[in-house]
Parts: structure tokens; sequence; C-alpha cells
């Protein structure tokens, strides 16, 4: 038996006047989803439990089969799991995102213009990253270069009692004023991130994309903090090989230390314009050589909602149906039974352009069994047929047909 899940972050939403009043799902042409949600089991999954915080960390963690309420230890660990960096027991590390603020006012009371600097490439970062690094890293603060605009800061003997830091992704087009921590444990990061302007707004890399009509990555913005995780091996906890298939590193990080298979996919980028071919590819790669179960991450509606682009957020559901959902079921078909699990992490709507933890339509499809289904895998369709997985680490135990402890 081979296991695939899609997981189509960030794709559930409201219904959106941009749309006709219909959500992205329902607007979405997706052929091959809708023939196995035909004959398929339909419902709805609280991927994300009470009191915890909609994150794509959280999110997908509970789909993979891991309590967040029990092993989650913030979301920048497993992002630096991702990009090499060896967490010592006394380290914390944080997300630092490279953002666009606007120019003129004093720093506190800038405006969020965009959390990913007008995606930024990952080689341009880089060299503003170095720069942070050599400009204000120290014995206590490592700046390490991630992807695109997703970095990492580690604060050698570092607290995570810091109050709230907000994820960028929230408060876009908004006065970041109400927005800044006031624990007294967060000062020196706020005041990392006010030095951090004067290191990059000038830069070379920054004066070239003004130049070129780009928004400047003008500072780094931190949250997202967290402590060196601990999770089981998948393979240990479920008996089954699995491997990761995403262009993020949150993503990465999650496999890596749950110690599945994570393999680079050239042109993934998390966006609209990703190798979705390559990303089946690498799916099809997995499972030739070994894997049991593979998961195939997709950014691009999650980034489509954060920017309330609405005909792109349908484009990407289409493309996952076509580039992704077709050719893997062609394959998994030819070889046997096989299992899918399909889903969003948790809604990204348009209206608010940032996650919610509400629950998500899912669809799990059997080869060998032959459901009365829905017509169209949406929010409605979904909701409407009683179907309710509470627990979200359950799905992955519904997937595999497994009961673990």
């Amino acid at each position: 038996m081979r296991y695939l899940v899609v997981l189509c972050d960030g794709a559930a939403d409201l219904p959106n006047e941009a749309l006709g009043g219909k959500t992205p799902f329902e607007c979405a042409r997706k052929p091959h989803i809708d023939a196995l949600a035909k004959c398929g089991e339909v419902g709805l999954c609280r991927t994300v439990a009470p009191g915890l915080k909609p994150g794509s960390d959280v999110a997908n963690l509970s789909v993979l089969g891991y309590d967040p309420a029990v092993c989650y230890t913030g979301r920048s660990p497993l992002e630096a799991a991702s990009i090499g960096v060896d967490l010592q027991p006394t380290d914390v590390a944080l997300r630092c995102n490279l953002v666009t603020l606007s120019d003129d006012e004093p720093y506190r009371e800038k405006t969020m213009v965009d959390y990913c600097a007008g995606d930024i490439s990952t080689a341009e970062a880089a060299q503003l990253i170095e720069a942070v690094q050599a400009a204000l890293g120290s014995k206590t603060y490592h700046f390490y270069a991630g992807v695109a605009y997703r970095h990492c800061l580690v604060v050698a003997n570092g607290t995570i009692d810091l109050g709230k830091m907000t994820p960028p992704h929230d408060i876009s087009d908004r006065v970041i004023t109400p927005y800044l921590s006031d624990s007294p444990n967060a000062a020196p990061l706020l005041d990392l991130m006010e030095q951090s302007w004067n290191v990059l707004r000038d830069h070379p890399v920054n004066a070239a994309r003004r130049a070129r009509g780009l928004r400047p990555a003008n500072s780094i913005w931190l949250w997202g903090e967290g402590v060196r995780p601990k999770l089981t091996p998948f393979c240990e906890k479920y008996g089954v090989k699995g491997g990761i298939v995403s262009a993020v590193d949150l993503l990465k990080g999650i496999g890596i230390c749950a110690g599945m298979q994570t393999p680079d996919v050239p042109g993934a980028t998390g966006y609209l314009d990703t190798n979705f071919k390559g990303k089946a590819e690498a799916a099809v790669r997995l499972f030739e050589t070994g894997c049991d179960l593979v998961y195939v991450h997709l950014e691009a509606p999650d980034e489509c909602g954060h920017r309330g682009e609405a005909q792109n957020k349908v484009a990407a559901i289409e493309r996952i149906d076509g580039e992704i959902v077709a050719p893997l079921v062609d394959y998994l078909r030819a070889r046997g039974d096989f299992r899918l699990l399909l889903l969003p992490d948790h809604p990204t709507p348009l209206s608010t352009r940032t996650h919610s933890g509400d629950p998500v339509p899912y669809l799990l499809y059997d080869s060998r069994v032959s459901l009365p289904g829905v017509e169209s895998l949406n929010e409605k369709t979904a909701a409407a047929t009683g179907q309710r997985i509470e627990h979200g680490p359950d799905v992955m135990s519904r997937l595999l047909e497994k009961t673990v402890d």
C-alpha cells in the first residue's frame, strides 16, 4: 500500500465578493480532485486545536499525526533544522523575515508594506543576511540565511518568554506599533530590528531592487521563537517510511526532525510560479526509492491568500489538480492499491489575509473502496456530509488505518 498526502497550504477560505460570493475551492476547475471526491470520504478536519495559534507549523504537525499540544516547541527551531543549524539546549531560535516597511516615519511607527519584501530572491536575501550578521551578529546573536524572505536568528542562552512576537503576514498594511512586544525580554530583539533598518535600507541589493521598481528588504522582523524540538521518528511512530516534498524550510525542518526524506526540488519557490512538475517527479522518486508515504506540500494557495489575490488562489488550486494530483494518481493506479489524503493545513481567507483556526475540508480516497462521496470538494460540501475529525492528529491514523497511542 502506498500513501499520498497532498497538502494545499491555506487553500480553505470564506465566500468572497471577488469570486461572486464563492470560495476558491468552489470556483476552481479541479476535475481530478472532484473525481476522487465522488467516491471518497469527505468531511471537515480541525487541524488547529482550540487555544493554539493557527500557524502552518502547528497545522502541518497535526496533519502528520504529531500532537502540537505535546511536541510543539516553536516554529523557528523547525526551520533551523532545515538549514542545518544545530541548536543547543540553551539556544532559542526565531524566524527572521526580510520585510518591507514604509520609509518616512520613525521605526516603531512604520507600516508593514510587505511581509516578504517583494518576493526577494534567495541569492539577494543571502547578501542581506550576511550584512546583518556582520553588523549585528555576536556571541549572543547569530543570523543564518534560509530561503527567499525566510531566515533564522539563534540567540545563545535565550528565553522564549518574549510576549507577543507578531507574525508579519498578520499585519499587512498596518502600522506596526501595536504589534511590537512590550515584554522587557523582547526589547533587545526589537532593538536588533530597528538597527537592521540602518544596515539594510541603503544596501546595494536594495538600491538595485529600487532601480528595477521592486520593493526593498529594508528591515528584519523577528518572531516564531522556540527551542530544539523532539519528534518521534515518523517510521517508528507509524511503521511506514515517509518523505516530504516542499519548497518551504518549515516543512523540510519538520521532515528532518521526524526522520523523513526531504529532497530539494530545483525551481520550487513556494509561490504560484513553483515547479509543480518537479514536485510531482520528486514524489515519484521517493516512492521509487522505498517511501511508503509521500507528503507533497504546496504553499502557493497560502501566499495568494496572504496577498488577497483571489484569481491567483483559484489558479493555484487548479494547478495542484492538474500538475500534482493528476500525474500522481495515474502513477499510483498503475502500481496497485493506494490511499490519498488531500486537505489544507488551515484556511487563509482572502478577506482577512491571515490564517484562521477553522476546520478545513478533507478528502480521503481509497482505491479499493467506492463510497457515496460529493460532486465537488469544497467547504460547503465537506460540512454537509457531517463527517468530522475533531482531533487533527487523528487524520494521519485514519489515512494509515493504524491506531497510535
